[in-house]
């Protein structure tokens, strides 16, 4: 019988990219929260994407009792002393656009030359369940392009620029940013963790 894992998250390209990252764990099933539609908003007012990530994955765990998956994920910009950080999805505010955020970062890097643009995208991956409370994180280095370039993706894709690639995330297939990003990063070390038990 396969183990169920619940996907603690609305936001359904994150569903999306973690199915495709997961795929190949036969003895899992992975739902999403479309199978608990009474389960409502985590508020993710933690301090870290530690915090809010296993935040997230506990409300899930107690509201279905089954296994939880969630994630936080923040892009952390060295010239702006590392913001937008653990507020990355609401950079420019409540109920922005992903186009919002971008806009805002350019405006604040505005003259920055290409040599203080560095970032990281970071992503904490929390597993909740009965005896278990894990956290895994995965850090990609990479810097900040002066305008978006790509289709893919979403959130800050466009205008990140991993280090070593010529390719931003947004210009990337599904299967090219799997190999580099933060979010694989830290569900490959979940993947391992859930493979042993």
């Amino acid at each position: 019988m396969k183990t169920q894992i619940v996907l603690a998250t609305q936001n359904q390209h994150k569903v999306k990219e973690i199915k495709s990252i997961l795929c190949d764990l036969d003895n899992i099933e992975v739902l999403d929260l479309s199978y608990f539609p009474e389960m409502g908003p985590v508020n993710e007012d933690g301090k870290t994407l530690e915090e809010n990530a296993m935040k997230k994955a506990k409300a899930v765990f107690e509201h279905t009792q089954v296994l939880s998956l969630a994630d936080d994920t923040g892009l952390f910009v060295d010239y702006l002393l590392g913001e937008p950080g653990v507020y990355s999805s609401r950079y420019a505010g409540e109920n922005v656009t992903y186009e919002d955020n971008n806009k805002k970062i350019l405006n604040a890097l505005k003259g920055v030359p290409p040599r203080k643009r560095t970032a990281r995208f970071k992503c904490c991956v929390a597993l909740c369940g009965k005896e278990i409370q894990k956290t895994f994180i995965g850090v990609t280095e990479g810097k900040i392009l002066f305008s978006p370039r790509g289709e893919n993706g979403f959130g800050y894709d466009p205008l990140f620029l991993p280090d070593g690639y010529d390719k931003t995330y947004a210009e990337m297939s599904q299967e090219e940013k799997n190999k580099v990003s933060h979010r694989y990063k830290a569900l490959l070390l979940a993947k391992d963790f859930l493979k042993s038990i």
